[in-house]
Order: structure tokens, then sequence, then C-alpha cells
């Protein structure tokens, strides 16, 4: 690390104008090739995929998006008043490009069957000849427009589907933006100078362009959801402003020792870079072992939060080295009155030394109370249930969400979640199977109506529609899914030779999570594995890596039970927005399980590795983590506070998937930073004593010596500095 320290504040402005040249020409890329996004959930070996390749394959007019548009008439949508606004509409609507069809509820053949029973709600179909993604924003902006258009005197116009959902997406610009204003306070309060507070917010800024950028054109490579772009800058900006703040902090440390300005910023490289290497490496092990689990769509938000967290990383141990080296003594300029952040605390009397000393006395105490404290977080996880999260989950108001009310209230809850019963026939025109299937579910309790079966021109495929008596988020929902699977198909399946497969979104999002749940064990097995090898190789121990992976699991556990809590139980729900409980959405718990695991590690490299060296230099283990915590304590809490926040304020935003991510991960880091490094591992440590730095020998020979601390001398012969990745 030294000699690519030496190298970086060298030729500081080689490194400089090259992230410069990154950012301006990774960016002109990007915007000219543009975004690609995905939301198919389509899974490999599934039901419900086989069943949307039937349909795709057999039924090519069904194979594009749709979108819905619903409308509600006092005085009964048959007026004609009402019917001739709405027939001008849809009208407008067909000349939409792409627009194959709008199926009106006033046509002949089943019109009627889109007109509730009491004649005043009613829906038309826009069928598209291409997938929603694929769609122009701009036309389905004005399909909205020209819609909501028709609403005033007792007519009430929303629109529901994907195309529709996509227009209607929120940027998180602003979310973001009152993330890195929060950041930049925080790091006032820290630093006490704008030119210090400065330069982690450039870094992590030019770190992030350059990703976000590469996120862009990774959407063309791998199947990327629209949500991605949003969790890598969340990601991106806490962990990138972290990473800087550490390495700024410890190169201040450095010229209030007598260093040199670019010799200061070698030794932050040195020390502190090494815990951010390690570090941002841990993080994106754990993101990248996603593809483990073999879900394509997972892929592309694991490569997107992977990109934001190495840039940031990168960024962090090339720009910043060269600006601090180019800034130098001038870092402390502009200081703001009454702040003396960022001081030399290579001392004994403040206040994270006394706390220490306090966890110290009593280490059975506060391990006790803040374990227990911890598990009582877990509980709610023991209720968690994964499942649909769809436009019924949307924030009232939103047109898509209004729609879905409206359908639910004329046409019943099921309505807007159906079951598409699909058949491969055993034979040309055989079609019994799928027949007496549709048959039997018309008798089925869960089921309020089944469509009559329709079958593609060859005669060798079959379907039919089945709407549910309860929602898509309704745990009831998926029991009649399960019962139709296990009870109802394989007996007909048996008798007629037919080959049958259920399909439509609750379908989909079942397979979706009983598939990560067959491969989450393979998953955490090998993170935690190559994760506890790391530490076992860095620190030189059994029992530190043993305690850190329980640590992070327990983080993890109180982040799930948190989310649980507010966003299926709604304990609290109103306070970030929510006003509609239901499962948790079926792949969030990999994402927070990778994201708040490496997250963890973070905070317990920079720990730990303070307190390894204090046990290298003394073998004193109780001097060990009381010098440990102190001298760590004020620059975690500093970026945790940061990463907390960032992540907080997007829950300002109103998609549900990004208020899922930002509770679940300031949560985790809260968690993770004030009960668990402030008091329950230095209790831990102090039980263990010197038995924490016990390894045989045996694995002391097979494993590489990866230390954080550098054993490199000056170039002068002198000892190297101790090694202190943060101040108080």
């Amino acid at each position: 690390m030294r000699r690519f320290a030496t190298w970086t504040t060298g030729h500081r402005k080689t490194v400089i104008f090259g992230w410069i040249a990154a950012l301006v020409i990774i960016g002109m890329i990007a915007g000219g090739a543009g975004a690609d996004y995905s939301e198919e959930f389509k899974l490999p070996s599934s039901d419900s995929t086989e069943a949307y390749e039937l349909l795709e394959n057999n039924f090519p007019q069904q194979s594009g998006g749709t979108a819905t548009i619903v409308f509600r008439a006092d005085e009964g949508v048959k007026s004609p008043p009402v019917q001739k606004k709405m027939e001008g509409v849809f009208k407008a609507v067909e000349g939409e490009p792409h627009v194959s069809e709008v199926a009106s509820p006033y046509g002949d053949g089943g019109g009627a069957a889109a007109i509730s029973a009491d004649g005043k709600i009613a829906y038309a179909t826009i069928q598209y000849d291409v997938q929603g993604n694929k769609l122009n924003k701009s036309s389905t902006e004005r399909i909205i427009k020209t819609a909501q258009g028709a609403s005033g005197n007792g007519l009430d116009v929303q629109l529901g589907g994907q195309p529709v959902e996509e227009a209607k997406e929120e940027s998180g610009d602003s979310s973001f933006a009152i993330g890195l204003l929060a950041a930049i306070i925080i790091l006032l309060i820290a630093f006490g100078s704008v030119v210090a507070m400065g330069l982690p917010i450039i870094t992590a800024l030019f770190s992030l362009g350059v990703g976000l950028s590469l996120v862009t054109l990774g959407t063309w490579v791998f199947k990327t959801a629209n949500f991605a772009p949003f969790l890598a800058a969340m990601i991106g900006l806490g962990v990138g402003i972290d990473y800087a703040l550490f390495i700024v902090t410890r190169f201040r440390n450095n010229l209030d020792e007598g260093f040199e300005p670019r010799q200061a910023a070698i030794n932050a490289v040195d020390t502190a870079g090494r815990a951010v290497l390690f570090a941002g490496t841990t993080v994106i092990i754990a993101l990248m072992g996603m593809f483990l689990l073999n879900i394509t769509f997972l892929y592309g938000v694991a490569v997107a939060a992977a990109l934001a967290v190495l840039l940031t990383m990168i960024g962090a141990l090339t720009l910043l080295p060269a600006l601090l080296a180019w800034v130098g003594h001038r870092v402390n300029k502009w200081k703001i009155p009454g702040l003396a952040g960022g001081q030399n605390t290579m001392r004994e009397d403040t206040k994270w030394y006394a706390w220490s000393r306090a966890i110290q006395k009593r280490p059975w105490t506060a391990a006790i109370l803040s374990g227990g404290l911890l598990l009582l977080l877990c509980v709610p996880v023991l209720t968690l249930r994964l499942g649909v999260n769809d436009a019924g989950t949307n924030p009232k108001g939103q047109t898509t969400r209004e729609a879905y009310d409206l359908l639910a209230e004329g046409f019943g809850p099921g309505f807007n979640g159906p079951l598409t019963m699909v058949a491969k026939l055993p034979e040309k025109g055989q079609g019994a199977g799928i027949e007496d299937l549709c048959s039997a579910l018309e008798k089925e309790e869960g089921i309020a109506s089944v469509t009559a079966v329709t079958f593609n021109e060859a005669k060798t495929v079959g379907l039919c529609q089945a709407y549910p008596t309860t929602s898509p988020q309704s745990a009831d929902t998926t029991k009649t899914l399960d019962h139709i699977r296990s009870n109802l198909i394989p007996p007909i399946e048996a008798k007629t030779g037919a080959v049958l497969h259920v399909g439509g979104i609750t379908a989909v999002f079942e397979d979706f999570g009983d598939a990560i749940s067959e491969k989450l064990p393979l998953f955490i097995g090998v993170v935690i594995l190559l994760s506890a090898i790391l530490l076992m190789a860095v620190f030189r121990s059994v029992l530190v890596p043993l305690k850190a992976i329980l640590m992070n699991l327990l983080s993890i556990g109180a982040a799930f039970g948190i989310v649980t809590a507010v966003f299926q139980h709604g304990w609290g729900a109103s306070i970030i927005g929510v006003d509609q409980t239901g499962p948790i959405i079926a792949f969030f718990p990999i994402f927070l399980f990778a994201i708040v695991f490496g997250l963890s590690m973070d905070y317990e490299v920079f720990l730990m590795s303070r307190i390894h060296e204090e046990w290298e230099r003394d073998k004193d283990a109780t001097e060990a983590v009381t010098r440990g915590l102190a001298l760590t304590g004020r620059v975690i809490t500093a970026a945790a506070a940061i990463m907390i926040t960032v992540f907080a304020s997007f829950m300002l935003g109103e998609e549900r998937i990004v208020k899922l991510f930002g509770l679940g991960l300031a949560s985790a880091v809260l968690v993770d930073a004030l009960i668990i490094r402030s008091v329950l591992v230095p209790a831990i440590m102090q039980l263990f004593g010197k038995a924490a730095w016990w390894m045989p020998e045996w694995l002391s020979k097979i494993l590489p010596n990866l230390a954080v601390e550098p054993h490199e001398p000056h170039p002068d012969g002198t000892a190297e500095p101790a090694v202190a990745t943060e101040t108080e």
C-alpha cells in the first residue's frame, strides 16, 4: 500500500485529471446509450416460468405489456355522457405508438364482464405489442394525461399496469440531495473545517458519478431492476463518504504528529487505507455472492451495488490521497467557530475512554443487556412473510394505487392478482386437462370466479384465469395457490396427460421466494466462510472472526425484525409514510443480508484493527480493548451517523422498495454502531481476555498473513508510527 500511495501522491495531477476524464467520458457514453431496465421476475425451472413461456410462445397477442384504464361514474358507466367521453379516450389512446388494442368495456364479446355489478366501475385494457420496459415514457405520460383529463363531474379515471408504474416512478434526486446535505452537516461537525468536509464529499461524488454511469451501461449486459440506481446511490454515497472520512481523519492526525503533507497522505493510505481496502472487498464479496443463487434477476442489482462500492473504494485510495497531498495543511482551512472536530485524540482523558472503562468493569452486565436487546429486536423475524408487493402497496393518491383500489372495490380483492392456468395439451385439440382444472376451480372456496377456457390457434395450449377471493398480499391467496398445485393439478395431469402450470404475479413471487429459500443456506455459508477466513488471516485469531460473524448476524436479525415490525405489522409505519402493510417483497432479505453483512464488517475491521494493534504492541488484552474503543469511538460514531442519515433520507421517497432498503440499512447501521461496536464487542473482548488472540499453530502456518497494520519502515529507517485508522 505504501508504494501504491507513493505513486498516487507523486502523480497527483495524473490521478485527479484521470478521474475528471473518466467522469466525463464514461458519463457521456452512458448518457448516449441510456439504460435498459428490466422488471421480469422469470426464474429458471419454475412453474410460473413454464406458464409464462407457454403464453409467450403460443399467445403472441398477449406477450406484450398491458395497462388498465379504470373509471368510476356516479351516474353509472353506461350513461350516454360517460360512455361518449370514455370512448373518445379509448380512441385517442389507440393512436399511441405500440398500442395494438384497447379492449373497451362497451364492446361486444364479453365487454360486460369489465363492468362491475353495480354498474359504477369499469375498466378498459390497453394491449401493447412490446413489453412495458420497452415503451417510450413520454407516450405513456400522454396516455395518462389523456385518460385523467376526462375526470370531473362525477367521473374518476385512474390508470394501472407496469407501463404506468414505470412512467410515474420518482427519480430519487430529492432523497439523494437530502442525504448528501445531512452528510455535509455531520462532516462539518466532525472536522470543524469546510475544506476537510469537502474532500470526502468531492471524492464520493466523483466515484459515485463514474460508478452510476457504469451501472447504466451494465443494464445492457445484465437484466437490471429499475430500483438498482437507488440502491447503488444509497450504498455508494454512504460507504464512499465513510471511507474518505477514515482516511482524512488519519491524514489530519499525521499532520498533527509532524509529518509533511505528502508523507501524511502516504501514511494515511498505508494505515486507514488498508482497512478501507479490506472492508470494501468484504462488501463486494458479500454482494457478488448473490451469483451463487443462480437467479438472473439478482445479478444486475448485485453488480450495480458492487460497482458503487468498488468505485468509491478506489476513489478513496487514489483520488483522495492525491487531493490530500495537494491541499496539505490547508485541510484545516475555513474552520467553523465553536467546532474543534478532528483534534488528535491519542490521549486518555476522553469520554470514549471513560465509557470503555465503564463497560470493562461490568462486562457480563453489558453483554447480557445489549445482547438481550438485540434478541428482542430480532423477535418479529419469526413472523416474517415473503410475498407480493404490487400497486396495492403504493402510496395512496398515486394513480396506480387508486386504480388498484377501484378494481378491488368493483370486482373483488383478488381481481388484481389472477392465477393463470396454462396447459400444454397431450395432443392437438385434447383440452380435457385444462377444462377439468378450470371446472374444479369454480367449486373451490378460495376462488371467486374463473374465465372461460381459450386455446391458441394450433389447439396445443389452453388457458383460463382464476380470480381468488383474497388479495395478492393475503396469506390465504398463497394457501390457495399451494392447494391448486399440490392437490388439484397432480390427479388431473395423471388422468388426462396434460402438463399444467400456474402463472401470474402471485405465483411468480411464490416461486421466487422458494428459489431464494432453497439456495439461501449456500449463499450465507459461502459469505460467512470467506469472511471468517479473511478475518483469521488478518487478526491471527479464531475467536475474533467467530465473534464478528455472530455480531453481524445479530445486526442483520435486528434489521429484519425492525423492517418486519414496520412494513408487515404496521408498528410506526405512518411515521415513514407507509399506509399499507403487507408481506416483505421476496428478494429483499437476500439483498439486506448481503449489504448489511458487508457494511457491518466495515466497523468490525476499523474497531478490531485498532484493538489488534494495541494488543500487538503491549500484549495487554484489557488495555487493548480500552484504547481501541477510546481511539475509534468518535470516528465510528460520525461514520455511522453519516450512513444512517444517508440511508434514512431514502425513506422520504414514495417507492416502497426504496423505503424498505432505507429503513433496513439505517436501522442495521444504527444497531451496529450504537449497541454492537460500542457495548457488546468491547464487553465480549474483555471477557475473552488473552484467549481472543489465540490461534492453533497449524492454522497459523496455512493462512496467509494479511495484516491491516503496515510493517514497512519509513524511508529514513525509523519504525512506522502507531497505526490508527480512526481518532476519537
